[in-house]
């Protein structure tokens, strides 16, 4: 199911997409969030290990990143939006995750709604696939604002209290799946793989097949740390090791940590230690 290029949106009705009943997706990965409005039909929603059976007069997302499938075993009328990061971005809150944090919650259940509080959406959904068809040159905008008041409505009915801080600390598959994948890049580090080493937020994303900028920002939501904190932190840290406990040149820890030239290290270094990396070694091996 594409996602509109020229404006990074797309909402489809899922009868007319899936004619044939019952239905199996493919696994897939997806690069963008999804809405799905269900009022009549029935099926589940894979997500990673997990799987959630839906109903009538359901809702339900997903973010980007995630492994997925679906079944259908029912689907008289429904209706799914696929956004992406940066629909939501220029159309609808420039900071998004700060107005919604629960968009990045890694495990979403669908939600039941009566059937008053269905109408409601259902009508709002109703008008923006009207306005989706116009070609209107205030369209991105009007149907951000339409989003912003489903988000909105989401967050007032069932995500009023989330907080990414307490998922980050205890089962976001993005944090911990980020941090052994960081540990296992320093780990080269201490086994001398000079130039094997890679600190690049693109690397990391690709890894997690997230776009860089949505990574960064499920860190800071989820930890209170961007992604150049996390890498220059543990940058830092492994630093002061080798400054300490190796005989390693000052030359030979710059490129072993990435650095193209000494004094790139040495700038980097003395920004976050008050100390230049020679001044280091020599106040603490003198300890």
């Amino acid at each position: 199911m594409p996602v509109d290029d020229e404006i990074n949106f797309t909402i489809l009705s899922i009868p007319d997409i899936h004619s044939e009943i019952p239905f199996k997706s493919p696994v897939l990965r997806a690069e963008y969030f999804s809405f799905i409005l269900t009022k009549e039909g029935s099926g589940v929603y894979n997500l990673d290990d997990n799987t959630f059976p839906f109903g009538n007069r359901s809702i339900y997302f997903t973010n980007p990143g995630h492994i997925k499938s679906y079944e259908l075993f029912s689907s008289k009328e429904a209706q799914i939006i696929m956004l992406t990061e940066k629909f939501l971005q220029e159309n609808v809150h420039p900071q998004i995750y700060n107005e919604f944090p629960f968009l990045l919650a890694e495990i979403v259940p669908p939600n039941e709604q009566t059937e008053t509080e269905f109408k409601e959406l259902e009508m709002l959904l109703d008008q923006v696939g009207f306005e989706f068809k116009n070609d209107s040159k205030y369209k991105n905008k009007i149907i951000g604002n339409m989003i912003l008041v489903l988000l909105m409505k989401i967050k007032e009915r069932f995500w009023a209290n989330y907080n990414p801080l307490v998922e980050g600390e205890h089962n976001s598959r993005i944090v911990k799946s980020f941090k052994k994948i960081l540990e296992s890049e320093f780990k080269k580090i201490l086994g001398d793989k000079q130039g094997q080493v890679k600190l690049q937020a693109q690397y990391f994303a690709e890894q997690l097949n997230l776009h860089p900028n949505y990574l960064n920002s499920v860190l800071k939501s989820k930890t209170g740390r961007t992604l150049s904190d996390w890498i220059s932190q543990r940058t830092l840290s492994i630093s002061k090791s080798l400054l300490v406990d190796s005989s390693l040149s000052l030359k030979e820890i710059s490129y072993l940590l990435g650095y193209s030239e000494p004094t790139h290290f040495s700038r980097f270094f003395k920004k976050n230690t008050k100390l230049s990396p020679k001044a280091f070694r020599t106040a603490n091996r003198s300890l």
